[in-house]
Parts: C-alpha cells; sequence; structure tokens
C-alpha cells in the first residue's frame, strides 16, 4: 500500500498560538504515516513512527524557524527518527546475537495472508528486496520514488548533498534490480 499525498506548503502554528496541536496532527498524519509505512515496511512500525514523530514535532515546534515547509520538515525528523532505530535495533540485534550465538529469524519471514496472491507476493518479493538495502539507501529510494520529492527536496530532507541522493539512489536501484532480476527472467527480458 503506497500513498502519496501533496501537501500545500502553510506557516506552521506555534504551540503558544490558539490553534491546536490537533489540527496539525490531523492535516499531516495520513502523508506522514504513508511515508512511515514507505520506510518502515509495516502498520505496527509506521504508527509507532508515526506517533514518535509528531510528538519531536510537538517538543520542536517553538524551534522551527520557517526556512523549509512544514512537510518537508516533518518529513526529516522521520527520516532521522526511521534511521536512529534502526541503528539501535541494529545495536540490539549484534548484542543478542553475541549473547545467544544462535540463528535469528530473517526480518519479514512471518508470511502475510495476502501473499497468496499474486500481487501479494510480487509486494512481498519488493519489501524484502527494500529491506536488504541500507537505512539511507532504503529512505533515499522512498522519498524519490514513493513520496515524490525532487533529488534537491530528497537532499534536503535528508541533509545531504544532492550528489549524494544520487548515488544512493544508484546503489539502491542496482540492488533492487538484482534482487529482483528472477522476474525480468520470467519474463523474458534481458538483463
Amino acid at each position: 500500500m503506497l500513498l502519496t499525498v501533496t501537501l500545500v506548503a502553510e506557516p506552521l502554528q506555534r504551540r503558544s498560538e490558539p490553534k491546536p496541536f490537533h489540527d496539525f496532527v490531523e492535516r499531516y498524519k495520513r502523508p506522514l504515516y504513508a511515508l512511515a509505512y514507505d520506510l518502515t515496511g509495516n502498520h505496527h512500525d509506521a504508527e509507532d513512527l508515526s506517533q514518535d514523530v509528531f510528538i519531536k514535532a510537538y517538543r520542536g515546534m517553538d524551534d522551527f524557524r520557517g526556512e523549509a515547509q512544514v512537510y518537508s520538515w516533518l518529513y526529516r525528523i522521520a527520516v532521522n527518527t526511521y534511521l536512529n532505530k534502526r541503528r539501535k535495533k541494529a545495536l540490539r540485534f549484534r548484542q543478542l546475537w553475541d549473547d545467544f550465538s544462535q540463528a535469528a529469524p530473517e526480518p519479514g519471514t512471518q508470511p502475510r495472508p495476502d501473499q497468496h496472491t499474486e500481487a501479494g507476493t510480487m509486494r512481498g518479493h519488493v519489501e524484502a528486496a527494500l529491506q536488504q538495502l541500507s537505512p539511507r539507501e532504503r529512505s533515499a529510494f522512498v522519498l524519490r520514488h514513493y513520496q515524490d520529492l525532487s533529488l534537491k527536496e530528497v537532499a534536503t530532507t535528508m541533509d545531504i548533498a544532492e550528489g549524494t541522493v544520487k548515488s544512493l539512489l544508484f546503489r539502491a536501484t542496482q540492488k533492487l534490480r538484482t534482487a529482483l532480476a528472477f522476474y525480468r527472467e520470467d519474463l523474458g527480458l534481458p538483463s
């Protein structure tokens, strides 16, 4: 499920102003959840990530300088929060691995109910291929191709140079092409 929502830029209402934070959440919850889902690949983690982003946005509203659009600011918080959670999760995983010295289950190995259909199977393959990307590659790919941000917007959101975005996108595309090559073979297309 990929949602793409285009938002119109508007000034951010400060916490001290009369407009309640609830209205802010209502306005941005769908596009933020769509981004979170694209980054995490599942509903539960997307909800957790969205909630964390809104908490951070609430705490940082008074510091928002208005140099970026509000949704770009939220996207940046979301991507940074996602990357930080991935790092912490990887560290915990390594510690558990060392503690127990046993094979850990692969992420995403739990079969989803919709995988019995061809479309569900394809989504599963694409999601598995996306999970093989580094967190930065996945973030750049999702922002560019799922959220339809320009290269400049991706660079601003991730706080990196446009050239770095291009490099991340190139590597992500190459990895995805390799991981999903069997679809080209099934269709008889050249590699």
